[in-house]
C-alpha cells in the first residue's frame, strides 16, 4: 500500500493567502459528485494531513505551545517572543496565520464531507472517509475553543463565503462540536489505519481523552474559573477513551525516546496522529508540503548543510532546564543541545556532531526537530526536515489516563494509573513513583512533550478550574528576568556568579492571557466577532453508544 505522502504529493488543494477570504476554500483538480468513487476517496482526504496545517505548523505550533508556556526563549524571533513575553496582539503574525490555518482545515474538511456525500461510494466507505475529515475538523475546533474560546462553527463554506459577517458561537458549543466530530471519528474510523500515517479509531479515542480531560475542568466552571474541581462524568469519559487506546489498539511506546525524532521512524508504533510532510521537496519545490521547523531551530549551517539555519538565539529558558531531574538526561539531550552533547545521526560523514556552541556552558539550543542535512538523509532538503509533526503520541494517552484517574483527588496510588505514568518515566531512565499528584503529571507532561507544542494547552486546561493557581505559576517563572546560567551535562544547572541578571519588559499576568485576541483583519472583515456569541443549533443526534 502506498504511503500517504505519495498521495499527498499528487493532490492540489487551493489555499487562500489573504485574511479576507480565509473561509473560502475551493478544492481544485478533485473529482466530485457521482464521478467520485471509492478508489478516489483516499486522495480526497490526503491534503488534510499536511498542506492545510502548514501555516499552523511553521511557527505557531511551537511559538505558542512552547513560547507561551516559557519553554522557549527567542528574543529576536517575532514568532516566539510575543508569546513568551505575554505581549500578543491581533497583529501578531503567527496568530493570524494559525487562525487562518484552522479554518482552512475546517473548510477543506467540510468540502471533503460534502463531496463524499455526493459520491457513488458505498455508505460504509462514505462513513469511513467522512470520519477521517471529521477527525481533522474536530481537532481544529479543539484548538479554536482552547485558544480563542468563542469561534465560528461552520459545516458548509458556501453561506459564509457569500456573507462573512456572522456571529461567533460560544466556547461551550465549540468544545461540544469538536467532541461530536471526534466521537463520530471514533465510531466510524477503522481500528487499523488504512494507510501508513492515516488516523484510525484509536487516534480518535486518544484525542478524545485529551479533549474530555480539558473539558472536564471547563464545563462546570465557565462562570467561575476558580471553582476548583472537574466534572466527574468527563473525567470518566477521558479515562475510558484512554483505556480503549491502551488496551485495544496496537500502539506501543517506542523503546528509545531519541528515536522518536528521527526521520526513519516516522509513523512509528507510538505515533497516533502526525502531520505528514513530503520528503525530498525543498522550500523552492514544495512549500506547504514540507516541514520547515528545522530551519528555525538549527543553531548553525553545520547542522543543516545550507543557509537555512536561523536558531542561534532560539534557546531553552532557564525555567525549563530547571524542570529536568538530574538523571533525566535522555529527554533533555533529545530536546536541547548542551555544550559537549554528541549526536551520531548528524554529520555522519564526519563521524557525528559534537555540539561546541553555547559560549562554553551558557545556553542550550533546540535539538528536537533538528535532524541534519541531505548528506545525512536524502529525505532532507532546504527548509524541509521531512520529520513528521507529532500531534498525538501514545505517551500522552498514558498520562491522560493517569490524570483522569487522579481526578479531583490530591494524590493517587491507583495501580493502573501508576503503571502507565511510570512507563513514561521508565523510558526516560527514571525511578518509578509509588503515588502521584497533579504536579507530578504536570512535570512529566512538560519534559516529555517539550518542543512538541503542548505545554501551554496543559496550563490552559488547569486554568479552566484553577485559574489563580496557574497565574501564580506563570508569575513564578519570572519572565522579566534573564538569569545567566551555566550548564554541565547531563543536567547540572547553576546561576553564573560572574554575570549579572538582566531585566526585560513583559506583559502582565492576568486572566486575559488565557484567551488570544482575534486577528485585527478578521475584526475588520467581520465586526460581529466583537459581539456576544450566538448559541449553535445542533441538528445531529449525539452518539451515545461509543463505549458499548
Amino acid at each position: 500500500m502506498k504511503p500517504i505522502y505519495v498521495l499527498l504529493a499528487s493532490v492540489i488543494a487551493v489555499l487562500t493567502q489573504s485574511c479576507s477570504d480565509f473561509l473560502d476554500i475551493k478544492p481544485n483538480n478533485l473529482i466530485t459528485g457521482e464521478s467520485l468513487t471509492e478508489e478516489n476517496l483516499p486522495s480526497l482526504t490526503s491534503p488534510l494531513y499536511n498542506v492545510v496545517w502548514s501555516d499552523f505548523n511553521r511557527q505557531f505550533y511551537y511559538g505558542l505551545g512552547d513560547g507561551a508556556s516559557y519553554n522557549l526563549y527567542a528574543p529576536f524571533s517575532d514568532y516566539v517572543y510575543p508569546f513568551a513575553d505575554l505581549a500578543v496582539t491581533g497583529l501578531t503574525g503567527p496568530l493570524v496565520s494559525a487562525w487562518q490555518s484552522f479554518y482552512v482545515v475546517i473548510q477543506q474538511s467540510n468540502k471533503v464531507i460534502i463531496s463524499i456525500n455526493q459520491s457513488s461510494a458505498s455508505d460504509e466507505e462514505k462513513r469511513t472517509y467522512i470520519a477521517e475529515a471529521r477527525f481533522m475538523r474536530g481537532v481544529a475546533y479543539w484548538y479554536l475553543a482552547s485558544l480563542w474560546g468563542n469561534a465560528i462553527i461552520t459545516e458548509d463554506p458556501s453561506p459564509i463565503v457569500n456573507n462573512p459577517v456572522i456571529n461567533s458561537h460560544p466556547r461551550k458549543d465549540v468544545f461540544e462540536f469538536a467532541i461530536r466530530d471526534l466521537e463520530y471519528a471514533a465510531k466510524y474510523l477503522p481500528p487499523v489505519s488504512l494507510q501508513s500515517g492515516r488516523v484510525n479509531k484509536f487516534s480518535a479515542f486518544g484525542m478524545l481523552s485529551r479533549v474530555y480531560l480539558a473539558y472536564s475542568g471547563y464545563v462546570d466552571n465557565e462562570a467561575n474559573p476558580n471553582g476548583g474541581t472537574r466534572n466527574q462524568t468527563y473525567l470518566d469519559l477521558a479515562k475510558r477513551a484512554a483505556a480503549a487506546v491502551i488496551t485495544q489498539s496496537s500502539y506501543r511506546l517506542m523503546d528509545s525516546y531519541p528515536d522518536l525524532f528521527k526521520i526513519e521512524n516516522n509513523n512509528n508504533s507510538e505515533s497516533m496522529f502526525a502531520l505528514q510532510w513530503v520528503p525530498g521537496l525543498s522550500s523552492a519545490t514544495g512549500w506547504g508540503y514540507i516541514n520547515p521547523q528545522q530551519a528555525y531551530f538549527a543553531s548553525s549551517s553545520q547542522l543543516t548543510g545550507d543557509d537555512a539555519a536561523w536558531g542561534d538565539w532560539t534557546r531553552a529558558t532557564y525555567d525549563v532546564i530547571k524542570e529536568y531531574e538530574p538523571r533525566d538526561s535522555i529527554r533533555r539531550k533529545a530536546t536541547w543541545m548542551g555544550y559537549g552533547d554528541f549526536y551520531p545521526e548528524i554529520s555522519k560523514a564526519a563521524g557525528g556532531y559534537l555540539n561546541e556552541r553555547g559560549n562554553g556552558q551558557q545556553f542550550l539550543n533546540v535539538k528536537k526537530g533538528v535532524v541534519g542535512s541531505s548528506r545525512d538523509n536524502a529525505a532532507i532538503a532546504r527548509m524541509n526536515s521531512a520529520l513528521n509533526t507529532y500531534m498525538l503520541r501514545l505517551a500522552e494517552v498514558y498520562l491522560n489516563y493517569a490524570e483522569a484517574e487522579l481526578g479531583n483527588a490530591a494524590s493517587s496510588s491507583d495501580e493502573q494509573a501508576l503503571f502507565y505514568f511510570n512507563e513514561v518515566r521508565r523510558r526516560a531512565g527514571l525511578d518509578p513513583k509509588t503515588s502521584i499528584t497533579y504536579n507530578d503529571i504536570r512535570h512529566e507532561r512538560r519534559v516529555e512533550f517539550c518542543m512538541e507544542g503542548l505545554y501551554w494547552y496543559d496550563l490552559l486546561s488547569r486554568a479552566y478550574y484553577k485559574q489563580q493557581e496557574v497565574i501564580n505559576y506563570i508569575e513564578s517563572q519570572d519572565r522579566g528576568t534573564i538569569v545567566p546560567f551555566l550548564f554541565d551535562a547531563p543536567n547540572v544547572l547553576r546561576e553564573d556568579p560572574d554575570r549579572d541578571r538582566e531585566t526585560r519588559a513583559v506583559g502582565n499576568v492576568t486572566p486575559a492571557i488565557f484567551l488570544l485576541p482575534y486577528p485585527e483583519s478578521e475584526l475588520i472583515q467581520n465586526p460581529l466577532l466583537r459581539e456576544p456569541p450566538v448559541p449553535y443549533e445542533f441538528t445531529e443526534e449525539k452518539i451515545t453508544d461509543l463505549f458499548d
